[in-house]
């Protein structure tokens, strides 16, 4: 059986100083559980709410910040593509490539990662548009299992709009989309989101962590993605949502405790 997938790091990758602090911390007090940790962060957010918000530092520095913590800290990495170009220049660097929410079934975009992940045997996680139901995903797993191995790909919850400013997790999702043989990841913190909420940038609910967390790990998530930061409220990107780094570990630990709960159910 594999290990649990655990992706974990800042939103957007701000700084080569503020991604090692994370992966710092995550290597100190996060890596002595038995699951499968990857560092996560984003070189460009493209589907910010306002022209003027913080996209990140480009692919070209954004690669080489991931390649030297990849080193330096000895960990798995993952971040986004935005483009199908950029699938396998992005694949060469990190061990797991993610396709944006928004993206998911744009086919070019998936079948491009598919294609450098099998070039370079990493991983393709592709997030479940907002707009999609749990039975849209079957579509997209298909585009991917032409080209890779379902142990190859996952799939993640990260919400469905539901009204204005809105997301709502749907419980049963993780079993549907599980039924189409692959892992399912729930996305613990942009489940949170309040689309537009704030005008020009998204707003969300960090409370509600926990609870969703808790309720997915119980209806079958197959692992967690979950953005942190040091300080929260002065992060470029998703402010309102991304856990304190400083809880990461009581958080984990409750989280793991339970899982294994549910796998001897």
């Amino acid at each position: 059986m594999s290990k649990f997938p655990v992706f974990l790091g800042p939103c957007v990758l701000e700084s080569l100083e503020l991604a090692k602090t994370v992966a710092g911390f995550l290597k100190e007090n996060i890596n002595e559980h038995d699951f499968d940790l990857h560092f996560k962060g984003s070189f460009d957010k493209a589907n910010r709410s306002s022209i003027d918000s913080y996209r990140g530092p480009g692919i070209d520095e954004g690669l080489k910040i991931l390649e030297q913590i990849s080193k330096e800290f000895e960990l798995k990495t993952i971040t986004d593509y935005h483009h199908p170009d950029q699938a396998e220049t992005v694949s060469e660097v990190v061990d797991v490539l993610q396709v944006p929410a928004f993206l998911s079934r744009q086919t070019d975009m998936v079948v491009a990662g598919a294609k450098a992940c099998k070039i370079n045997n990493s991983k393709l996680k592709v997030k479940k548009g907002q707009f999609l139901s749990p039975e849209d995903t079957k579509n997209i797993v298909e585009k991917v299992t032409t080209i890779l191995a379902p142990d190859q790909m996952f799939l993640t919850e990260r919400g469905t709009s539901f009204g204005y400013n809105s997301l709502v997790v749907d419980m049963t999702s993780f079993e549907i989309m599980k039924s189409f043989g692959v892992q399912v990841i729930h996305d613990a913190t942009h489940c949170l989101q309040r689309p537009g909420g704030l005008g020009k940038s998204t707003g969300g609910r960090r409370e509600f962590l926990m609870p969703l967390a808790k309720a997915a790990i119980a209806a079958g998530a197959d692992g967690l993605f979950l953005e942190v930061h040091p300080n929260p409220s002065k992060a470029l990107s998703d402010s309102t949502t991304q856990l304190e780094l400083e809880r990461l570990p009581e958080v984990i630990e409750k989280l793991l405790t339970l899982k294994k709960c549910v796998d001897n159910l």
